[in-house]
């Protein structure tokens, strides 16, 4: 496998551009099947369907990573706001951002793109 998958032009803006999808509209935000969540770009496994958790943001949320290496944390001040972006450990692509509101135990909300993600169930 190659390290850079096809993307399609969504899964591109979002991942190498930074962007994000609108709520409510990504493939994966109220998806319930068992299984793990990849980076789209790279296979990279990050978040298990154990840890996912309906936030009512629109967009998958989980409690944590599948390891404290396969994300990287950034801040992020852009938009007029103080965040911590989320983004691949391994290609470096953008999957969203970490907030202090999630449930326990971690009490964290990673709070990601359907278009930085494919399933394998």
């Amino acid at each position: 496998m190659s390290d850079e998958r096809s993307l399609t032009p969504e899964q591109y803006r979002v991942l190498r551009e930074g962007a994000t999808e609108a709520p409510f509209t990504g493939e994966y935000w109220n998806h319930h099947a068992e299984g793990t969540y990849v980076c789209a770009g790279c296979g990279t496994a990050l978040f298990g369907s154990a840890d996912k958790f309906d936030s009512g943001s629109g967009w998958p949320s989980f409690v944590r990573p599948e390891g404290s290496d396969v994300v990287a944390l950034h801040r992020d001040a852009s938009h007029g706001m103080e965040r911590t972006e989320v983004r691949c450990g391994r290609c470096g692509g953008h999957l969203g951002h970490v907030f202090t509101d999630g449930p326990q135990p971690t009490g964290l909300r990673y709070c990601i793109n359907s278009a930085a993600l494919d399933f394998e169930g």
